[in-house]
């Protein structure tokens, strides 16, 4: 996980797991619109999972 996939998934998460594939995006796409903190915490999840 570099560091500037960190800094975006802190800006806007979906953008930060948009090659991840459909489904972590549309679930960190969700979970931003719900609140701003539940969609970084699962773009960091998501980020930082070493078998994707």
């Amino acid at each position: 996980m570099s560091i500037w996939r960190v800094i975006l998934s802190i800006v806007f998460p979906p953008l930060a797991v948009i090659d991840k594939g459909c489904g972590s995006f549309l679930i960190v796409l969700l979970l931003t619109f719900l609140g701003w903190v539940p969609g970084v915490i699962a773009a960091l999840v998501i980020l930082n999972n070493p078998e994707r």
